[in-house]
């Protein structure tokens, strides 16, 4: 069989592919161009629509027998409408029709002006007739047509009207909204009495909360299609009602505050790129899109009228266009700063979240005391939920930024909030090997030198796999979390310092040494020797109060428990400052110190038992056991434990328990120096005042040390005194709302006139002991009374 000449050729699979997509480009274009110029047309004729309403509504409608009489050039013309053969009324009734015409009676989809050249033979009613009873504002609407559905009578056409968004109705209903707010301005109200204003303004407020808590729950049930309803709610926030303008905008701010940290997101919304703007993409995700779009705007434009709102209340200013008393603005103000707060620690991963820290932290520093505490309670609510440091470093730097600039007079509160950094460790460079960064992969050169051209495509797959995990992996890698901390925690230090050094008669003394007692075990090792003389430098000064001495003692403790373990220092100095400052406690208001005391002692004797002597030891045993005697009962037993552990940790102690004095010299209680005051030469006789106190926890702690502080027998103390720390029995018998702890025993009330009734007994010991006490009492006055009488008599 012979091949045919003209057999058509098949196109290439490529071929058909390139021109597929190329008539698909055209094809979208067509619809792109034919999609624009029915907007355009649309937007034109509803543009002239309103210019005619507007027209229509402003000017008086004029007849239509005001205008010039066209002369009739021939006599036919004249003809055409034989008014003289018509009836009185039908002229009354043309002229009644000629003074109502106006521009809205015409036909606005012809072009044809209403004084048209009239056809012979046609009456006005007739022309009259035919035009359109009322106006045309709908567009035509659009059909789609579908596939036809065939019956016994033959094919059924179906169509299917298109949905087109109209694109200026926001602009149209803004419109409306403010003819009708400025025509229920304008508008004078009645006269209205006391009573009746009241009611209407409870109806009109309960009109408005209705209407906030619709779209509140409209937007809640659907946010991807009641986005628009958002703005809607936040135009609320500029109320002109002057009855309810506080009430409404006050709980929009807290509605749309709630409804944000319901729908946001937990993930931070991007710019979309012209690129993925251009990209055709699925309905879905296109819809997903426009939903994130009006999300981040409608939030952008909340935070801005929060921020107006604190602004206008700072700087004082009463608008004209405003309804809001300078008076209420307060009120405005911190419902808007709580609101910052809220989102501030709702939504750290959002988007704004830096633009919010720098609204909230120079109000730390606010005169108000309310919206400064409620400021700094958020930044600590933050620092404590954020464990990688992503939120902290940026409130760190700003805070870092205001101290600086305020010239270090800033309330000691914003410093406090730093205490709540949950930094527990950092990057430390040790060797030239960790300071070398760490190559996770190869670079392109040493891929070149070192592998094959297949062994670069393989390696290739593998580093793009690994990336891939390391997106996919939920938790955060352990190297970043070092190093944001490590970066938040040098921005700290910098503050302090410049603090010790520039400020350190500023009230925020005492702020940085609970700092760097805090956070001193993380220092770098070339600051130790610098710190430490800073430190006794101000203590020798002697213009810090006991509080801020005991925080420099801590504070080089810390230091020296850490990474300063290397270092060979003895710090003799600060075992003084502390011995000197602890008959400076008593029970009012430096009671409360006695916790930084525990701290200090627990730092200095117990976990440097190795570096400490042992007639250093016994002269802190020995004045802890005086000072149990004049600070409140926590304290006592606080103290008390401390001893405990102090005198099992030096066996040797116990010679104190003994009332023979050994070796040479007498105990000096008044010298400062613990290693020259001979506390080996004296005893414990606190012990037995402290088994006589009022607490019976003191009384059990000092029988116990009188025992010498067995760990079992008949003198051991029980389980839930043993295995607490000083500082959780301190906080555990605090005194701090007035009333005794552990609670008085209730005691049955006996016959009249027995001297123990009552619950003012502690135990059956205490009570026989009082009960002795009266007895010698009663016999000692007995004796006396007659030794009275008896000389009276003589």
């Amino acid at each position: 069989m012979k091949p045919r000449r003209h057999a058509k050729r098949v196109p290439s699979f490529r071929k058909l592919l390139k021109t597929s997509k190329v008539k698909l480009e055209n094809k979208l274009k067509n619809k792109q161009y034919k999609q624009q110029s029915t907007a355009k047309k649309y937007r034109k004729e509803q543009k002239k629509l309103r210019q005619a309403v507007r027209d229509a509504a402003a000017k008086t409608p004029k007849p239509l027998e005001d205008y010039k009489k066209r002369h009739l050039e021939t006599e036919e013309e004249e003809a055409a409408l034989p008014l003289d053969m018509m009836d009185e009324d039908d002229l009354k009734l043309m002229e009644e029709l000629a003074q109502k015409a106006s521009f809205i009676t015409r036909d606005l989809s012809s072009s044809e002006p209403v004084h048209a050249k009239k056809r012979k033979n046609e009456s006005v009613i007739e022309k009259y007739e035919k035009m359109p009873r009322r106006m045309q504002t709908e567009p035509e609407k659009e059909l789609i047509h579908l596939l036809p559905i065939k019956d016994k009578h033959g094919l059924i056409p179906q169509t299917m009207e298109k949905q087109v968004e109209e694109e200026e109705e926001e602009e149209e209903s803004e419109v409306e909204e403010a003819a009708v707010v400025a025509q229920a301005i304008e508008e004078p109200s009645p006269m209205l009495t006391a009573e009746e204003l009241l009611v209407h303004r409870r109806q009109t407020l309960q009109e408005k909360k209705l209407h906030i808590a619709a779209l509140s729950s409209a937007v809640l049930a659907d946010p991807e299609n009641h986005i628009k309803k958002l703005k809607e709610l936040r135009s609320m926030l500029m109320e002109q009602d002057p009855n309810v303008a506080v009430i409404v905008r006050k709980l929009v701010m807290i509605s749309l505050m709630e409804i944000f940290k319901d729908i946001v997101p937990s993930y931070k919304i991007r710019p979309l790129t012209e690129t993925e703007k251009n990209t055709k993409v699925k309905k879905e995700t296109q819809k997903l899109r426009e939903f994130e779009e009006g999300l981040v705007s409608q939030y952008k434009f909340y935070l801005e009228n929060l921020e107006q709102s604190v602004k206008d209340w700072k700087q004082r200013k009463l608008k004209k266009s405003n309804v809001i008393s300078l008076k209420a603005y307060k009120g405005l103000a911190e419902i808007a700063v709580k609101c910052l707060c809220e989102l501030l620690v709702s939504l750290p991963h959002f988007n704004f979240h830096n633009n919010i820290i720098v609204l909230i932290v120079p109000l730390m520093n606010d005169a108000s005391k309310q919206i400064s505490e409620m400021c700094c309670d958020a930044i600590k609510n933050l620092f404590k939920q954020d464990k990688l440091g992503l939120a902290s470093i940026g409130v760190v730097k700003v805070i870092s930024g205001l101290v600086k600039s305020q010239n270090y007079d800033v309330r000691p509160e914003v410093l406090m909030t730093l205490l709540h950094l949950r930094i527990k460790e950092v990057e430390v460079k040790k060797d030239a090997e960790d300071i070398a960064p760490k190559k996770r992969f190869m670079s392109y050169k040493e891929k070149r030198r070192n592998l094959s051209r297949m062994q670069r495509k393989w390696k290739k797959a593998e580093e793009k796999l690994e990336r891939e995990l390391l997106e996919v992996e939920a938790s955060e890698s352990t190297e970043k979390k070092l190093k944001l901390h490590t970066e938040i925690l040098n921005i700290v230090f910098l503050t302090y310092f410049r603090i010790l050094k520039k400020a350190q008669k500023s009230p925020l003394l005492p702020a940085v040494l609970e700092g760097l007692a805090k956070f001193a075990h993380l220092i770098n090792l070339e600051f130790f020797d610098d710190l430490l003389l800073v430190l006794n430098s101000l203590i020798m000064s002697e213009v810090l109060s006991h509080r801020e001495s005991l925080h420099c003692v801590l504070s080089t403790f810390h230091i020296l428990s850490g990474q300063g373990d290397v270092l060979n220092i003895d710090p003799l100095k600060f075992y003084t400052h502390l011995y000197k400052i602890l008959f400076k406690l008593h029970a009012g208001t430096t009671n409360e110190d006695v916790a930084i005391v525990l701290q200090c002692l627990d730092m200095m004797l117990t976990k440097r038992r190795k570096q400490v002597s042992q007639q250093r030891a016994l002269a802190f045993i020995k004045r802890l056991s005086t000072l149990a005697l004049h600070v409140l009962p926590n304290s006592s037993i606080s103290l008390l434990a401390t001893n405990r552990t102090l005198m099992h940790t030096f066996p040797k102690a116990d010679l104190l328990l003994d009332n023979e004095s050994q070796g040479s010299g007498l105990y000096l209680p008044e010298l400062e120096e613990p290693e020259y005051c001979n506390a080996q030469n004296t005893a414990l006789w606190e012990l037995h005042i402290l088994l006589r106190h009022y607490h019976p926890v003191v009384q059990k702690f000092a029988a116990h040390l009188v025992a010498g502080a067995p760990s079992e027998g008949s003198g051991a103390l029980g389980p839930e005194l043993s295995r607490r720390l000083p500082t959780e029995l301190f906080e555990a018998y605090s005194m701090k709302g007035m009333t005794f702890n552990p609670q008085i025993a209730s005691v049955s009330p006996r016959k009249k006139g027995d001297i123990l009734q009552g619950d003012c007994f502690l135990n059956e010991d205490l009570k026989e002991a009082f009960q002795a006490d009266l007895e010698k009492v009663a016999v000692q006055g007995t004796l006396d009374f007659a030794k009275h009488l008896k000389a009276s008599v003589s």
